[in-house]
């Protein structure tokens, strides 16, 4: 299989939205110029196929480029840096727990490695296999043959977890098809932060969420996202206060009131020491770029 070919597809497809014809799957085009940006990483694979990224997850970092790939089993707060150079392009699909679980019952018992019982870390990156790669260019080869896309893409989707199942990642993306595995007991109270990021809690709560003692509850917590589950939340609460100034960027008090702040002082000092500038400064700065994107586009 050629990097050749996963590149001209990719660099074929890439479109402002990242979109494509096939569910799931996202083409992306990202040029070195473009400053760091604070997102969820979604439960994904990303394989790159020119570039390279940088992904900053608390105090762990993980770079990736050409012919490499990010698996994410968790939906986490991350700041990601394009490699100084040549634009990177890549591709993104999202990891279907169902499917996977699916794919482990038909394998059948002692077919796969046993899955340990300890959290994994939420993100790992690894060299992708031919067989991988071989797979991702047949799928991303569909969006050009429309008459065969609706039979053949699921398969071929399956066949990738499949690879991912069995590959150097595959402990922690088997975990995501085990409904009582650490990961996904962790992935409760992930959500429930998410959904009620401005409300405080009790770890102690969210350790019963999770069915977990306290301090197995901090511990694979701290595995899976790099952080405590404070800090996790102040992450949140950032990048949603950091979407809503976008649109509001005179209201900082109120958005930080919104997003679980009583303190405007010390809203606006968490805000500066993750994204680098006040909140008010900011704001303005990304309304000007969305303008900007908006009026290149048109």
């Amino acid at each position: 299989m050629s990097l050749g070919e996963f590149r001209d597809l990719l660099e074929r497809h890439a479109r402002p939205d990242m979109t494509t014809a096939i569910d799931g799957v996202r083409v992306c085009r990202t040029d070195p110029s473009t400053p760091p940006e604070a997102s969820m990483s979604g439960m994904v694979l990303a394989v790159i196929a020119q570039g390279g990224k940088r992904l900053a997850l608390g105090d762990r970092v993980y770079d990736y480029g050409v012919g490499q790939y990010l698996v994410a089993s968790a939906d986490l707060p991350v700041t990601g840096h394009v490699a100084p150079g040549r634009s990177v392009l890549g591709l993104g699909m999202t990891l279907e727990p169902a499917v996977i679980a699916e794919l482990l019952l038909q394998a059948g018992p002692g077919a796969l490695p046993r899955s340990t019982d300890t959290a994994r870390p939420g993100i790992a990156v690894s060299d992708a296999s031919e067989d991988l790669l071989d797979a991702i260019v047949r799928l991303l080869r569909l969006l050009d043959r429309a008459a065969d896309r609706r039979a053949l893409a699921p398969l071929i989707k399956r066949e990738i977890l499949w690879r991912l199942m069995t590959g150097e990642q595959g402990d922690a993306v088997r975990q995501l098809g085990l409904e009582d595995s650490s990961l996904n007991h962790i992935t409760r109270a992930v959500r429930w932060i998410r959904g009620n990021y401005a409300e405080a809690f009790r770890v102690e709560d969210l350790a019963q969420l999770s069915g977990m003692s306290v301090s197995a509850f901090h511990r694979n917590f701290q595995a899976v996202t790099a952080m405590s589950p404070i800090q996790f939340q102040k992450q949140i609460r950032l990048q949603v206060a950091r979407l809503l100034l976008a649109n509001r960027p005179q209201d900082v008090t109120g958005v930080g009131h919104r997003v679980g702040y009583d303190s405007p002082s010390q809203f606006s000092r968490d805000y500066k020491r993750q994204f680098g500038l006040p909140p008010s400064v900011d704001a303005v700065r990304l309304r000007d770029r969305a303008d900007h994107e908006a009026a290149a586009v048109l």
